[in-house]
């Protein structure tokens, strides 16, 4: 594979509005630059474009309209560009919030579409065009947990405001610091570019007061620096299915933020030693690059249909909606791109039944349609459930068609005869133990 790759700063003025708790939260300070971080991946066939924001979420409508502005000027299919967003709260406002008309920071999404169309086109002109090995890895970081606990009776309680129900935090957690490592192909020592992928609303910077108002990535801002700074690597985030996800020090302040960052960066060095040290268990082998974008129409809960209170305008006077999945795969790894706030047991179905090796969640990449649950998370209730706007069924319907998807583009890389099921063979993938060959 070859790479290249940009990293901008898109961190607006103090006195800006931020996509804090409120509709008109004005930043007071600066905490953390705020970055968009591209990379551009050609296996010689075929090339893909993974963007990650900065920013809370954005209009599907600005997501396609950058996603074709991207693709005309490298030369590639829209659905070969997929943007995903770190979800912090100390960004400025880029969607649009129902009941609230001019909530949307219109002069900030004409600055984003000038600072990325000038990125794509530095891109094209002047890449870096590293050619690489490329590695893959993950472990478990404990340093989330579910903000749901459930009563006998299934009901929810929310751990934001029941502080004194934490010690009863036993919901499931995924844990899992996915990451996918580039090496140059002459150089097996420093590593050149890191993406990596937790599900944790970045919420542990944001402390009652002054510390709610501050511009700040939160916790991905510290994890990028720290791995910058012992690997020599540039670093992107990927925050994955964090809906129901929180750091254990959620709302804490600044320190709880860095130090969430650098243990999560203790968990990319771990990955490093360990994926170079058993290259033929973690190397890509002739990895392909591939992209494909799915659509699932489902139907309003009957009490959200054309309520302005929990619908944007263009959702009014609909009964259904259409939800899009986007599949972006770089070799043994694909991620899934989620039309919002998946909880994390949702984005746990992708990874258990996904086709590839590893599948990672994408947070908010196919536009913001607010919060995702378990279909029983609507009789449980609380606020991720009450935040969501489609029929309780269509959740498995929508897990599905993503589980299809990454089965349909692994097809792409490795065609099967008409009719054929997919067959793993799993004598192809061995693994050293000691000094014993075995099969898994």
């Amino acid at each position: 594979m070859k790479i290249s790759w940009f990293k901008c700063d898109i961190t607006p003025e103090i006195g800006t509005k931020i996509s804090g708790y409120a509709m008109e939260d004005i930043s007071m300070s600066q905490w953390s630059q705020l970055l968009m971080t591209g990379l551009l991946v050609d296996d010689e066939k075929n090339k893909v474009l993974l963007i990650s924001c900065d920013l809370l979420c954005m209009d599907i409508e600005y997501i396609h309209k950058f996603r074709k502005m991207c693709g005309d000027i490298l030369g590639i299919p829209p659905e070969a560009v997929m943007l995903t967003f770190t979800h912090t709260h100390g960004a400025p406002q880029t969607n649009s919030e129902p009941g609230y008309p001019n909530h949307l920071n219109i002069p900030y999404m004409e600055m984003l579409e000038r600072s990325l169309k000038k990125e794509c086109e530095k891109l094209l002109s002047s890449p870096q065009k590293i050619e690489c090995n490329v590695f893959f890895y993950s472990l478990n970081v404990d340093e989330n947990r579910n903000r749901r606990v459930m009563t006998a009776d299934n009901h929810a309680g929310f751990l934001p405001h029941l502080a004194e129900l934490h010690s009863l935090a036993d919901g499931f957690v995924d844990q899992e610091l996915g990451c996918i490592m580039f090496f140059p192909a002459d150089n097996s020592i420093f590593p050149v570019y890191i993406i990596a992928n937790y599900a944790a609303h970045p919420l542990a910077a944001h402390a009652l007061g002054t510390g709610g108002r501050r511009i700040s990535a939160d916790y991905p801002a510290p994890f990028r620096e720290y791995v910058t700074q012992e690997t020599g690597a540039e670093c992107m985030f990927i925050s994955g299915a964090c809906g129901n996800m929180i750091p254990k020090k959620d709302e804490l302040g600044s320190h709880a933020a860095s130090e969430m960052g650098k243990h999560l960066g203790e968990g990319v060095l771990r990955s490093l030693i360990d994926s170079t040290r058993n290259a033929e268990r973690f190397l890509m082998k002739s990895p392909s690059v591939g992209a494909i974008c799915r659509t699932i129409r489902v139907p309003l809960r009957n009490s959200y249909r054309d309520n302005p209170k929990n619908l944007v305008p263009r959702d009014l006077g609909k009964k259904e909606i259409d939800l899009e999945i986007q599949c972006l795969a770089i070799g043994d790894v694909c991620f899934v791109g989620t039309p919002g706030e998946w909880c994390a047991e949702l984005g746990a179905e992708i990874k258990w039944h996904g086709a590839f090796r590893k599948n990672f969640i994408s947070f908010g990449a196919t536009g913001y349609q607010d919060y995702m649950c378990p279909g029983n998370f609507l009789l449980q209730g609380g606020y991720e459930a009450k935040k969501q706007n489609f029929a309780p069924r269509s959740s498995i319907a929508m897990v599905k068609t993503a589980v299809d998807a990454t089965y349909e583009l692994l097809d792409k890389f490795d065609p099967l005869p008409p009719g054929e099921e997919r067959d793993y063979k799993m004598d192809d993938y061995k693994m050293k133990i000691g000094m014993k060959l075995v099969s898994p």
